[in-house]
């Protein structure tokens, strides 16, 4: 799981089978270069300077440093040649030409894993970049631990490209470990949007304590607030597990430490609390009771919770029709489906449809509602709405926002059942600007009920950005 691919419990992702398949491939490469000292002419078969450069990648032919890599029991000796690690990072060029430049002919590096090294090398060596998700971040230490800017500037692109729910929580920990504010920003950003999904992940239990008490302050979460209490417990018993404690109410609290006191309780729905965080064990007695006079008595007692509710993310809608209308013998629903294809420029978070309703009075519909990319499903849900007669939209949600990637088209169908008679949308516009995201519109194969970019349903697209 995406979780797993970003551990945040360790400075370093350990380097797992994957790792283990990087290593034999680069002892290969270590082999097959070293044949060139079998040619007394290799030079010649090679017309770049960058080519032949790059025969030097793990070579020991005229190496003159070694690098002893890993940590102990996991350790690889490395070939390098100073004048290209100089050339290629600041760092080097201070270790071997600096002023305090030790004349060392085997360096241990034992906080760097072998095949992020070697992934540092290739880029040095050869202007490749070559990265996995199982190594990323140990790639992106070491380039930033030798000033290989343009390597980091790749790693992170790479995690914000793979960022999502699973994995926001840990990257956002590493994010503010490594210092990287664009990364940080984005982490916030899934985190916010899709915060329920965040706090249920794996990942959202390996984070530090810092991080969890970024996460429990943070005002925009969109999450209820048993979620959030829910998932301050997980993280307590796996803290209890990382510092060989039995998992008791009494350790998970001592664990929580003073971050308990950020989780909003007083905002739970009454049953929420009454049911969950009032019956878990955690607060103490005094807390408990206190928190109900709360919700109860007119005079409330002071309390270490905030009780101010959360402001959450305000939904965003874009509306692609300029006018809508109505007609005797049209808009119909019987089963078939409405359906069009979108696409941004920048991510963004689907969070329902804004559908018409009856234009014959108020009605009731049943619609099921699909997201799909390239015709995988990504998001589906049935649900009811009401509408009042009107022309306006009416929200239908799913049961969590969907991640938007950028410049790829997605089809947003509906299947509608109720008042054969709706509203629909005229002119139809092939492009909205929403605030800072512009949608592009186009028509979808999958819609059998009359729906386009001109005209139809799916008037709008509710969404957080």
């Amino acid at each position: 799981m995406a979780a797993e691919l970003f551990p945040s419990n360790k400075l370093l992702p350990s380097a797992s089978a994957s790792s283990s398949t990087a290593l034999q491939q680069n002892q290969q490469n270590l082999t097959n270069n070293n044949n060139t000292k079998s040619c007394c002419s290799w030079q010649g078969l090679y017309p770049t300077i960058r080519e032949r450069n790059s025969v030097m990648f793990n070579n020991e032919m005229m190496a003159d440093v070694h690098f002893v890599v890993g940590p102990p029991g996991g350790t690889q000796r490395v070939p390098g040649h100073k004048y290209v690690l100089a050339v290629g990072s600041s760092v080097f060029h201070a270790m071997f030409y600096g002023e305090l430049a030790e004349d060392q002919d085997e360096i241990r590096i034992p906080d760097v894993e072998p095949p992020s090294f070697l992934a540092m090398l290739r880029y040095i060596y050869c202007d490749e970049i070559d990265l996995c998700a199982d190594t990323v971040l140990a790639t992106l230490y070491a380039a930033k631990k030798y000033i290989v800017p343009h390597l980091a500037r790749a790693c992170v692109n790479f995690l914000e490209t793979s960022l999502s729910a699973k994995n926001a929580c840990v990257l956002l920990s590493q994010s503010c470990l490594f210092e990287e504010p664009d990364l940080t920003q984005r982490c916030w950003e899934v985190i916010d949007a899709q915060a329920e999904l965040a706090l249920r992940s794996e990942g959202f239990c390996d984070i530090d304590v810092q991080t969890l008490e970024s996460i429990l302050r943070r005002e925009t979460l969109n999450a209820k607030e048993m979620v959030v209490f829910e998932a301050a417990l997980s993280w307590a018993e796996a803290e209890c597990q990382r510092r060989e404690l039995q998992p008791t109410i009494e350790n998970k609290r001592l664990a929580l430490g003073k971050a308990i006191y950020l989780i909003r309780i007083p905002t739970m729905a009454l049953e929420d609390f009454a049911n969950g965080a009032a019956q878990s064990g955690v607060l103490t007695l005094n807390e408990t009771n206190d928190i109900f006079l709360w919700y109860t008595a007119a005079k409330k007692p002071e309390l270490l919770f905030c009780s101010k509710p959360r402001k959450g993310l305000s939904p965003q809608r874009c509306h692609r029709f300029q006018s809508c209308a109505y007609r005797s013998n049209q808009w119909r629903y019987r089963g078939r489906c409405d359906s069009i294809q979108f696409a941004v420029d920048k991510r963004v978070f689907i969070a329902g449809f804004g559908l018409y309703g009856s234009s014959c009075g108020s009605a009731e519909y049943s619609a099921k509602i699909e997201l799909k990319r390239q015709g995988v499903p990504m998001a589906q849900r049935i649900i009811k709405y009401f509408s009042d007669g009107s022309s306006s939209t009416f929200p239908v949600w799913f049961e969590y926002p969907v991640q938007i990637e950028p410049d790829t088209f997605y089809t947003a169908s509906v299947v509608l059942d109720g008042n054969e008679l709706s509203y629909f949308g005229q002119e139809g516009m092939t492009e909205v600007q929403c605030g800072k995201v512009t949608f592009q519109f186009q028509c979808s194969s999958d819609s059998t009920n009359g729906t386009g970019v001109q005209g139809g349903q799916i008037p709008e697209l509710v969404f957080y950005a």
